[in-house]
């Protein structure tokens, strides 16, 4: 189960599958007694799925490709610890659970190939980020959207503290206390020896760097989403003297990260992606309308699936929850935007309110 969509598991997901593929999205609850009802409506999904079977693809398998889906209906603890949204995959060749943070429409789908736009749609969208919380002695990792914030398990690798980053080659500070004024005042000054602050910066800068490196590996090139660094103001510029991550925002949140709540790291991560987000959807919408004026672009579904296979389609934007049903129950956009990224183009699932067209796909082509 999985948070974080990363650009490897969509490209997986897109290589020639052994259909049927079964897809199933529905949005769930993260808390009682909201949840209670979410293996109700995905069991009501798996039953559409069983009917499509049934219609499309009567020779298959179809107990032996429902079992797990059916199985899972009956996992008291996987439906208690929801997110927001639930991706269940499934073929002849094996079966996923994607747990997502943000609801999805429900869909249940039979097709050649896996329903993707959901995802597709968390995994390039420009709302998502991540955070880095850091201290001189620990780290946790965040992944975010403009909604939703949770904390992603550290990759075997990534170190989450100081003692596992440089072992017992890290030297531990010795102080002195003294008193002033008397106990009854609890007044009192802490001296860290010379030699050994000096030693603890150097060991600082040593843990700084190997964060850097391991989160750059395990996390941020996976993601390819930015890194927003939350730390005390006087971490940030020796964090950054260091780093060699090129999804490292030049903008961060100075602020102790272990005051905040996750929903205070939230908002303040958001006004740092917002605006990007803003002049990225605005970009967009600009290049298609100057590719439309020199007839380089459609928002003809037909035309644009054309292109697509003569691989002509540079962009495409598909609008957020749109479905246009194919002949077999699967979604003609999706179909599309699988087409053109198979043949090297790019696709952003855009929200309805910024789509520059009303067909539900906006096409840029190459030539």
């Amino acid at each position: 189960m999985n948070a974080t969509i990363t650009p490897n598991q969509i490209h997986e997901l897109l290589q020639p599958q052994v259909g049927p593929c079964l897809s199933v999205y529905l949005a769930t609850h993260r808390r009682h007694p909201e949840n209670q009802q979410d293996p109700i409506r995905y069991k009501n999904l798996v039953k559409q799925l069983e009917t499509t079977l049934s219609t499309h693809y009567p020779n298959a398998n179809a107990a032996s490709l429902l079992a797990p889906f059916l199985a899972l209906t009956h996992e008291a603890p996987f439906w208690t610890h929801s997110w927001d949204g639930l991706a269940v995959l499934g073929n002849a060749a094996g079966f996923r659970t994607i747990k997502l943070q943000r609801p999805v429409p429900a869909v249940a789908t039979v097709a050649t190939s896996f329903h993707l736009k959901p995802l597709l749609r968390i995994q390039q969208s420009a709302e998502r980020y991540q955070i880095l919380a850091l201290s001189r002695r620990e780290i946790r990792l965040f992944d975010g959207n403009r909604d939703q914030l949770d904390e992603v398990a550290l990759a075997p690798g990534v170190p989450a503290n100081i003692k596992e980053a440089l072992g017992d080659e890290h030297t531990e500070p010795h102080e002195t206390v003294a008193s002033y004024g008397g106990a009854a005042l609890g007044s009192h000054m802490r001296h860290t020896q010379g030699t050994k602050a000096d030693e603890a910066d150097i060991d600082e800068k040593r843990f700084f760097r190997a964060v850097d490196r391991a989160i750059l590996e395990h996390h941020s090139r996976p993601a390819g989403v930015p890194l927003i660094l939350a730390a005390l103001t006087q971490y940030h510029t020796p964090f950054r003297d260091v780093s060699h991550n090129p999804f490292l925002h030049a903008h961060g949140i100075e602020a102790d990260p272990w005051a905040l709540t996750t929903a205070e790291l939230c908002q303040r991560a958001w006004k740092v992606i917002e605006p990007e987000f803003r002049v990225r959807l605005k970009k967009h919408a600009e290049a298609y309308g100057a590719a439309h004026a020199r007839a380089l672009g459609s928002d003809d579904y037909q035309y644009a699936a054309d292109a697509a296979a003569a691989s002509r389609v540079d962009t495409l934007l598909v609008e957020a929850d749109r479905l246009i049903p194919g002949p077999n129950g699967d979604d003609l956009l999706d179909d599309l935007a699988e087409l053109v990224l198979q043949r090297g183009g790019h696709v952003v699932v855009v929200p309805a309110a910024d789509m520059p067209t009303s067909t539900g796909l906006a096409a840029t082509f190459r030539f």
